[in-house]
């Protein structure tokens, strides 16, 4: 399998989790209002799973922006600069940024492990916490992939990335 297949295939993924979980924790929301508003009745589970729900669907959607080179960043100060500074400046700003999700790859992993040995459950799904919280490693490690990718894509293929707006 090649990596142009490989990388549409996360992509897709990415994208359609998180419209999944988009869909999902909004249409739950709405039937807990519904609910709430008309019949005086609340399903007792429902907040905390559109709350897990919405978290992992931040984090997808953060890989699936990684992925656009999408990201919130601020560039103004760079102008000031020639080209190929700004460049440098950008790509060693993406090597910290890597760095910083590799640290978060790390410690959640030895949380999620700790959560293991001593086990915490959610108050009313009764869910271990490791596994929400498994969201964490995935999801930085699917971002420190995308950065790598948005990186060769740029500066050793040339792609050109427009603003998704």
């Amino acid at each position: 399998m090649n990596t142009r297949r490989l990388f549409s295939i996360i992509n897709n993924t990415e994208n359609y989790i998180s419209q999944l979980l988009l869909v999902f924790f909004v249409i739950l929301l709405f039937i807990q209002v519904l609910l709430r508003v008309f019949f005086s009745y609340a399903i007792t589970w429902g907040e905390e799973l559109s709350r897990f729900a919405f978290v992992w669907f931040v984090y997808f959607g953060a890989a699936y922006a990684t992925s656009m080179d999408a990201h919130n960043r601020i560039t103004v100060q760079l102008r000031i600069f020639p080209q190929k500074v700004q460049t440098a400046i950008l790509i060693f700003s993406d090597m910290g940024w890597i760095a910083f999700n590799s640290a978060m790859i790390y410690y959640s992993v030895q949380v999620i492990r700790s959560m293991g040995e001593f086990k915490y459950f959610s108050p009313t799904l009764d869910w271990s916490m490791e596994y929400v919280f498994y969201i964490f490693p995935i999801a930085f490690l699917l971002i420190n992939i995308r950065i790598i990718q948005v990186l060769y894509l740029k500066h050793i293929k040339g792609v050109i990335f427009n603003d998704p707006e």
